[in-house]
């Protein structure tokens, strides 16, 4: 009786879309976003061996994005939720983590307010032109960019010298290249977003 219960129950659509949210993809990247409340904990004054601690959670979240896409589009499971998920879950984690190494000196204030201002600008346009009927897809711009910043973080978490390279010099390389490609993909969006609201009401 039980087994019957359950396996009508599976079949009611309440059911069959809770199996589309709930599955292996989404939970990775909800897994993803669960680390982030750990970073408020060790990135407070954080030394040498508590550095590369961090670092292996940092690349471990990085590779389980790679990870819940590659299932998603593998196993043919790709969801709303996960599409909304997935871009939120890199640009919380990024974010927070430069966010966090301000106070602690490891990257300038101004370089992350840049960043996060263009994040939401970009956000905002596409929002926009959504509403519109126009979709803005993500460029290979802002692609290298989200990857040179996952570097760049990598890199400033690191901080102290490591295999002979001091690693904080080689971040703030890979920032300062990073924040160009955030405004250069910042306004390739802008320009995209101009000519297609032209397009649109002509």
């Amino acid at each position: 009786m039980i087994d019957y219960l359950k396996r009508s129950f599976d079949r009611l659509p309440i059911a069959q879309e809770r199996k589309k949210v709930i599955n292996l993809p989404n939970t990775i990247t909800l897994l993803r976003i669960g680390m982030i409340p750990g970073l408020f904990f060790l990135l407070q004054s954080p030394g040498p061996g508590e550095s590369l601690f961090i670092v292996s959670l940092f690349v471990l979240a990085a590779l389980t994005d790679l990870l819940d896409g590659y299932i998603a589009r593998r196993y043919q499971i790709v969801t709303t939720m996960g599409k909304f998920l997935d871009p939120i879950a890199d640009k919380l984690i990024v974010n927070t983590a430069m966010i966090l190494m301000i106070p602690i000196g490891r990257i300038p204030a101004w370089i992350v307010a840049i960043i996060i201002i263009r994040d939401f600008t970009v956000d905002g346009m596409r929002s926009i032109a959504l509403s519109e009927g126009m979709v803005i897809q993500a460029s290979r711009l802002g692609k290298q960019k989200t990857f040179c910043q996952i570097c760049a973080v990598t890199a400033l978490m690191i901080h102290y010298p490591f295999l002979g390279t001091d690693a904080h010099v080689v971040g703030m390389a890979i920032l300062y290249l990073a924040l160009i490609l955030t405004l250069y993909s910042g306004f390739d969006y802008l320009v995209k977003f101009y000519k297609g609201m032209i397009c649109k009401r002509s």
